[in-house]
């Protein structure tokens, strides 16, 4: 596994910055299925964003271990609740490279602040911090992350593949993963029964 390393985010605004996407069921790809995704980055260049509610077979303890920042014996020195902290699954491009989407009450030099309550990390510093007990109050833990081509998501929105809302920050840092995706559609006054893949915008 590759270690954490500098996110390559433009700290430029764009206009679906800080915003979900929620997959509909006429979206193209089956690997965003049910797919609630934060987007941190979007701009003519492109977008770039993280699923939020697919998980790895990992465990916060595993990933200090493998990328050596502790000792496997010393995962038990961890608290509880810290070590049964799930990785999240980012998405699909380069899915061996972490991320730490969190609150803004921790800062490394690396940290970029995609929102004005949500910040992201890409370095092994803020694991330590963590593990220290002097991270961030809330994050949320990812390898990997979806990005779109220039123009792609707009396109891709246009189609009705994804439906856009605000995001909220007890839905990002939800841990109860698989009901995330309905909680969005009720907040957004959705019947999950009530979606189809006919045409329309919501």
């Amino acid at each position: 596994m590759k270690g954490f390393d500098t996110a390559e985010t433009d700290t430029r605004r764009g206009y679906l910055d800080g915003q979900l996407l929620l997959a509909m069921p006429g979206i193209d790809s089956d690997e965003f299925e049910r797919t609630v995704i934060y987007v941190c980055a979007h701009s003519e260049d492109g977008a770039m964003g993280f699923v939020l509610n697919r998980a790895r077979d990992m465990s916060f303890s595993d990933l200090l271990v493998q990328l050596e920042l502790i000792e496997a014996e010393d995962t038990i020195r961890l608290p509880s609740h810290m070590r049964k902290l799930q990785v999240q699954a980012g998405g699909p491009v380069d899915t061996g490279r972490g991320f730490v989407l969190h609150s803004h009450d921790y800062l490394a030099d690396s940290t970029i602040p995609v929102s004005d309550e949500l910040c992201l990390t890409a370095t092994t510093d803020i694991l330590r911090a963590i593990s220290g007990g002097k991270g961030p109050s809330r994050a949320t833990m990812m390898l990997g992350y979806a990005s779109w081509a220039p123009g792609q998501l707009e396109d891709e929105i246009a189609r009705n593949g994804w439906l856009t809302c605000p995001a909220r920050d007890e839905l990002v840092f939800d841990r109860d993963l698989e009901s995330k995706y309905d909680k969005v559609l009720t907040l957004m006054g959705i019947n999950p029964a009530m979606l189809s893949t006919a045409a329309g915008h919501a």
